[in-house]
């Protein structure tokens, strides 16, 4: 059931997940077609969140955002795509390859104690290397260090990573399809911004294989969404992320789809960073326990990586 509406403000608006925004030239949202959007928000009881460009907008821009209740991405909520020396916003976002990430796990561990929320985006995934998972386990124990610290002092600053694995009873997944959807300058829906820049740059629709165009749309404001087999996006018919307890992985459908070539199945690269991830809160805790803290979510001990090595072996 959809929950957000996300509305891209601009070609250039600021990338905010794992796919960069490739797009240089700006083309504002037509000020009727945000309208509809929100329109199309209101009517559907959605929480509107607008993914800003890096420049002001016009006052009557402004007016119509502000008719709604909503969050701003690259406003509200910031995006880094380098480590800064200081964060002065409450919630950030740092988009980072997996090797700048391990390289400056010392870096970020300095912005935990600024921040009241911190998420991590890799942008590389697909990279990812067996070889790094020893790298990739000291870095989050590294921030696991901090985290510790700072709630022994009193403050709970929240890494997504890490901290919110800690409360989650189910799967919390980014949602493209299933809870979000995305309305881009053009008018029309998209799973998520990565569709919408795939279609703009030409890269073919590997959701139809037969199709040579690289059409990527499911709907527009005129006629409404028309995703095509939505229930292959829900969780129930995901066989891998069924049986996973790894509930902060965002389990990125635009990186199932071009790793896997398969929407609802992730790679091993997404299932293993998000188990190194899903360990590492069941280290901290166990330590958050051993220092007093009252624990009701405990995380149990695994002994796999890749949830598909699990499947192999019932089958």
């Amino acid at each position: 059931m959809l929950q957000y509406l996300s509305i891209l403000l601009d070609d250039t608006s600021v990338a905010y997940c794992h796919a960069d925004n490739p797009l240089t030239e700006r083309y504002l949202i037509p000020l009727e077609t945000l309208r509809k959007a929100i329109l199309f928000g209101m009517k559907e009881n959605l929480m509107i969140q607008y993914v800003y460009p890096d420049y002001e907008l016009q006052e009557e821009y402004n007016a119509l955002i502000e008719s709604i209740d909503h969050v701003k991405i690259g406003r509200d909520v910031v995006v880094y795509n380098e480590v800064p020396k200081k964060i002065t916003a409450e919630n950030a976002v740092l988009r980072l390859s997996i090797a700048d990430f391990i390289a400056k796990q010392y870096d970020i561990a300095v912005l935990l104690p600024q921040i009241a929320r911190l998420n991590i985006c890799l942008t590389d995934i697909e990279t990812f290397k067996d070889e790094q998972i020893e790298e990739y386990q000291k870095a989050l124990t590294t921030l696991n260090t901090v985290l510790l610290d700072q709630y022994k002092s009193g403050n709970r600053p929240q890494l997504s990573i890490l901290t919110d694995r800690l409360q989650l009873k189910e799967m919390h997944n980014c949602g493209a399809g299933d809870t979000n959807i995305i309305v881009a300058p053009n008018g029309k829906f998209y799973l998520c911004p990565a569709f919408y820049y795939d279609e703009q740059t030409g890269i073919n629709n590997r959701l139809n294989h037969h199709n040579p165009t690289s059409e990527r749309s499911v709907g527009d404001l005129e006629n409404g969404l028309q995703i095509p087999n939505p229930q292959l996006l829900k969780l129930d018919r995901a066989p891998l992320c069924r049986i996973c307890d790894a509930y902060q992985c965002n389990r990125c459908i635009w990186l199932n789809q071009k790793l896997t070539w398969d929407i609802n199945t992730p790679s091993h690269q997404q299932c293993v960073i998000a188990h190194l991830e899903r360990n590492a809160t069941r280290d901290l805790q166990r330590k958050l326990f051993d220092a007093g803290f009252a624990i009701e979510n405990e995380i149990k001990e695994i002994t796999y990586l890749d949830p598909f090595d699990v499947r192999k072996n019932i089958n």
